[in-house]
């Protein structure tokens, strides 16, 4: 059942975030590093893909595959949250207090451990349940 829930929470978050990617482009753009080319297209595509990963998320046949690509995705967007941090940039219409901002990097990670738990349907794989022989 927690899985569900946790399940549930990751779905809103990537879908809501995906809604903000077309809703608050120009904040957006602002967290691409400099060094990346076409920071618009780039936030359209993370937005399209974040509403993609829910879609698989919610599948049952490729929610396996799909929470270890939501993971990796999760891993190549660290920089632009590394980025904001460091250069203290403003955010949903608003300067954010530094310290959320530097809080957000160790959290990705603990939304990354959500994701992979949350999506795999084996719980033996990560939490051996019972004493049961594999």
């Amino acid at each position: 059942m927690l899985k569900i829930v946790i399940r549930a929470l990751v779905c809103t978050v990537f879908f809501f975030g995906g809604i903000a990617h077309f809703v608050l482009t120009d904040d957006f753009v602002g967290i691409v590093p400099p060094f990346l080319p076409w920071p618009v297209a780039i936030v359209w595509v993370t937005g399209v893909l974040e509403f993609l990963l829910v879609i698989g998320i919610l599948l049952p046949s490729s929610r396996l595959v799909t929470g270890k690509i939501t993971a990796i995705y999760c891993l190549v967007v660290l920089p632009a949250n590394i980025y904001q941090a460091m250069s203290d940039i403003p955010i949903f219409g608003g300067p954010v207090a530094p310290e959320l901002l530097w809080l957000r990097i160790p959290l990705q990670f603990v939304l990354i451990a959500a994701i992979l738990w949350s999506t795999n349907d084996n719980d033996r794989a990560l939490i051996r349940t019972s004493t049961d022989s594999v």
